[in-house]
């Protein structure tokens, strides 16, 4: 391929080589110089050095050695800036020199504007890409720390509610298993949004868990929570927590309050304020935290909840305010319903336009009131347990086949840490599965929307578990038939029916009960091995 050359319109020949380039310098200087709002004025070229200005710009163009600035102004806005230094021919700029550069200047600016307009747009465009992502991102991380589950506890309701912002602040709750059938109960806020709010909510949530499993003090483990965060936190950063331990046996909750907002409890005589002080993790060393207790009673409720609730705003900018979230709470006739009574009042609050400013939480717990039944050594709640007895798990498998396989990994987490021989343990097992199967095929017909629920306890003498179904068929008006193993090779028996017959033999006790809506197996396992 030929080189190409440069050739000029005005003469002819073989081609040139094309003149050196012109030299070109730039000039920075700050939106605030004097110098912008002169030329903008301007709006024409004017030498430099009629321009009698303390401004930098003027400096640094003299600096430079220009000698006639050309601004390129449009709308009234200078939007850039054309500087010449001296002519070759060392003459002053002509009037022509200046109308030639002032239409050029004209045509420019407009030009000029469109193309900055253009680079603004792709560089909010890229910002709003990246706060997008980084929303997205900071979503995950809270999602995944997100309790996938309630606790199921005889005689509780627990329910939740989570509803995030369109920007992501740092809400978060949790549910921790605690030693003795205790449940640890977690609601916090850290400030700030996105994914800064969004690591710290996880480091938090990660500290919480691992000091409340050694830790049953919730006042304790906030002071331990505490001293880990504060070293790490980042600057103007701060969580709000609050954390509660709930004893389902005896309704006993005992809580600490790090700078949180105060959860409600709903009493028959009015909604009393749980109180405790202390301030927000992460914030100050050194920080003790005070611990409260109550007991709640059956058909007692407490509302724990964050300030996206209370913070909200209608469209004249009034906020939504605790007095207001009280009055619900009194008024509510349980707090299975008392989420969606705050929600509805929410939102025909803010109205249709509303845009959400918070993460709002919402979990409520309440202890039904159930009747009490006699069962061993005296009174019991509707789980059949005394009231010495730990509860050690709670749970619920569907009634479907093959549904008590689902039982005994959690039995064996349950009762492992109690030690019992081997012999013993693998008995219990047997007995809870076979009468698990019974309650899903008999008392619950192979219905997988009705649920079969088992409590796992213990006392300082006895394991106990209880398994209750919805009894569909009830039970026989005469009673189990007893299994008598010639009767059934003649063909006179069914050949099922050895269930509770097999369960008498493999556990010290086996109880059954009816009450309205449910039937129940209780059985128990003596930890010494010789039955009472």
């Amino acid at each position: 391929m030929p080189r190409r050359g440069w050739v000029s319109p005005w003469r002819s020949g073989p081609p040139a080589s094309p003149p050196d380039p012109l030299p070109t310098t730039t000039v920075a200087f700050d939106p605030d110089d004097p110098l912008v709002e002169h030329l903008a004025q301007v709006a024409e070229p004017i030498a430099l050095d009629r321009i009698d200005l303390d401004s930098p710009g003027v400096r640094a163009l003299k600096a430079a050695g220009m000698a006639l600035l050309v601004p390129l102004v449009t709308s009234g806005e200078l939007v850039g800036l054309l500087a010449l230094g001296p002519r070759r021919s060392e003459r002053e700029y002509s009037t022509n020199d200046r109308r030639l550069l002032q239409d050029l200047a004209t045509h420019a600016a407009p030009a000029v504007r469109v193309a900055q307009l253009v680079r603004e747009q792709e560089a909010e465009v890229l910002s709003r890409q990246r706060i997008e992502q980084e929303l997205h991102v900071a979503r995950l991380i809270q999602q995944q720390f997100l309790p996938k589950s309630l606790p199921e506890m005889p005689g509780w309701h627990v329910a939740a509610h989570y509803q995030p912002a369109r920007e992501v602040g740092g809400d978060f709750y949790d549910f921790l298993q605690l030693p003795g059938g205790q449940v640890g109960i977690v609601i916090g806020d850290v400030t700030d949004k996105g994914v800064p709010a969004a690591l710290v909510m996880a480091t938090t949530h990660s500290i919480l868990r691992a000091e409340a499993a050694r830790l049953l003090a919730p006042g304790e483990v906030l002071r331990r929570a505490n001293a880990l965060l504060v070293e790490e936190m980042p600057a103007n950063m701060f969580v709000t927590c609050l954390y509660a331990v709930l004893d389902p046996a005896s309704g006993r909750l005992r809580y600490a309050n790090a700078g949180h907002d105060l959860p409600y409890l709903r009493r028959a005589e009015g909604v009393v304020e749980l109180r405790a002080t202390g301030m927000p993790l992460g914030l100050l060393p050194d920080m003790d935290y005070e611990e409260k207790e109550v007991r709640l009673e059956p058909g007692q409720g407490v509302l724990f909840h964050s300030d996206g609730v209370v913070e909200a705003h209608d469209p004249e900018r009034t906020m939504f305010g605790f007095p207001r979230l009280k009055e619900l709470v009194a008024g509510a006739t349980s707090e299975t319903d008392l989420i969606d009574r705050v929600l509805t009042h929410l939102a025909a609050f803010t109205g249709p336009d509303w845009e959400q400013e918070d993460d709002i939480t919402l979990v409520t717990l309440s202890r039904t009131a159930t009747a009490a039944v006699i069962g061993m050594d005296g009174p019991t709640d509707a789980a059949g347990l005394p009231p010495q007895a730990r509860v050690l798990a709670a749970f619920t498998v569907a009634s479907e086949p093959g549904g008590e396989r689902a039982v005994l990994p959690r039995l064996a987490a349950a009762v492992d840490p109690l030690g019992l021989p081997a012999l013993r343990r693998d008995a219990l097992a047997t007995a809870v599965a076979e009468a698990t199967m019974n309650a899903i095929e008999h008392g619950n017909g192979n219905r997988p929307e009705l649920p079969v629920r088992l409590v796992v306890a213990a006392t300082d003498d006895a394991v106990l578990v209880t398994v209750t179904d919805r009894a569909v068929h009830g039970p026989s008006p005469e009673g189990p038939e007893q299994p008598d193993l010639d009767a059934k090779l003649a063909g006179r028996q069914s050949p099922r029916g050895w269930g509770l017959y097999l369960m008498r033999n493999l556990v010290d006790e086996v109880r059954t009960r009816d009450q309205v809506g449910g039937h129940t197996v209780e059985l128990v396992l003596h930890r010494d091995g010789v039955a009472s």
